[in-house]
């Protein structure tokens, strides 16, 4: 099912991909396209692909602070309507991603899972998730997790369906955005056992905004 709708949003949209790409080639330049390795099904990485929504930088980064920085006025459109992730149909035609899974993440947060956490590795990476229409960003990491696990427990076409539908609900209405000033990202870290208050000697997970 994956690639058959994948495939005819990749043509419905067709026009649409062709109109942001003019637009960010006009505005800011190449590359119209954003490329890194995420990892996938059982931590394999891949290429994601996105359209581009940030000025190019002479430096790789992975402060999330220097994204709100470099955010363009595109792009910040392009995120608030989610138009940025239409290139990441592709990545389902190839099989790297199914319409609906845990979003991928950072190949550096790897080591960084409890065991139930690394359980969102069993299965592809969505396009969109059942985090992504139970709060987004506005959710902290500990949330987003047990939505990926609880996922991964109950996946069902019933279910795929469902996170569809709600998530062009979400996207029209675009709830769960950070605010246009905010960073559009925090870095997921692990607090060893003892090294944080109230830890009760057991680790936690936590945002920060490096």
């Amino acid at each position: 099912m994956d690639v058959v709708v994948a495939g005819l949003l990749l043509v419905a949209t067709a026009p649409v991909m062709l109109f942001v790409a003019t637009a960010i080639l006009v505005g800011t330049g190449r590359p119209v396209l954003f490329r890194q390795h995420r990892p996938g099904r059982h931590g394999a990485l891949f290429t994601l692909v996105k359209f581009r929504t940030m000025r190019p930088s002479g430096r790789m980064s992975v402060d999330p602070r220097d994204d709100g920085d470099r955010l363009t006025p595109l792009g910040r459109w392009l995120r608030a309507t989610s138009l940025d992730e239409l290139p990441t149909l592709w990545n389902v035609l190839r099989g790297d991603m199914s319409l609906v899974g845990p979003r991928p993440l950072l190949p550096q947060y790897l080591d960084r899972y409890s065991p139930r956490e690394a359980r969102r590795h069993e299965v592809r990476p969505g396009v969109t998730g059942l985090a992504q229409v139970r709060g987004r960003n506005e959710l902290d990491w500990t949330a987003r997790f047990e939505y990926d696990v609880w996922y991964v427990d109950h996946r069902s076409l019933h279910l795929d369906l469902r996170i569809l539908g709600e998530t062009a609900v979400a996207v029209f209405r675009r709830t769960g955005i950070s605010a246009p000033d905010a960073p559009t990202a925090h870095e997921f870290v692990r607090v060893p056992a003892g090294h944080a208050a109230g830890a009760g000697g057991s680790d936690r997970s936590e945002e920060r905004v490096a």
